[in-house]
């Protein structure tokens, strides 16, 4: 069994129809719109209801403990594991290690950031359908899922013909 829905999309050729046509579909009641642009668009989240990531407190968590182990680290090589007297210095002192601290803080955050990203967005994906070729260079895409609670093909694409789709395409994902 194949674990697809199938959408309905609006393809426009200006970011200004797009998002007058995301503002009327969401006032027609549909509440899982998506949006497919070749650049960000500002507005765009708070009309479509995107929520705000998480992955930034993933990141600052990461980082933090990224911190603690390179500051764990350099302590235990330095004054536990190993620990050599060179002229009468401290075994241990923060400043020598600040560049390892902060390498290790830097590596962590961003490789849970990758890791996070590559989760929750499900990839690989094997196989992306393909609605318009066009999608990432110059026109922009609003489509509706069939498990939309108002998901009517025919009153879709009326409406997106009627706010000024260049074309209407049904496909699966």
């Amino acid at each position: 069994m194949s674990n697809s829905k199938k959408i309905i999309a609006g393809i426009w050729d200006s970011e200004a129809g797009l998002i007058e046509a995301a503002k009327k579909a969401k006032a027609q009641g549909f509440d899982k719109l998506e949006a497919i642009s070749p650049y960000p668009l500002h507005g765009i989240d708070e009309i479509l209801e995107i929520p705000r990531s998480f992955i930034p407190y993933i990141t600052f968590v990461m980082g933090l403990l990224g911190c603690a182990v390179g500051t764990w680290f350099t302590w235990y090589v330095a004054a536990y594991d190993w620990p050599l007297n060179i002229g009468g210095k401290p075994m241990w002192s923060l400043a020598a290690f600040i560049p390892v601290i902060f390498e290790l803080t830097i590596l962590f955050a961003a490789l849970s950031s990758v890791g996070a990203m590559i989760v929750l967005n499900g990839l690989p994906k094997n196989n992306p359908p393909i609605i318009h070729p066009d999608l990432t260079s110059h026109l922009f895409a609003l489509f509706v899922p069939e498990d939309d609670k108002n998901f009517n093909a025919e009153k879709i694409e009326s409406l997106f013909k009627e706010l000024g789709a260049q074309e209407v395409k049904h496909s699966e994902f």
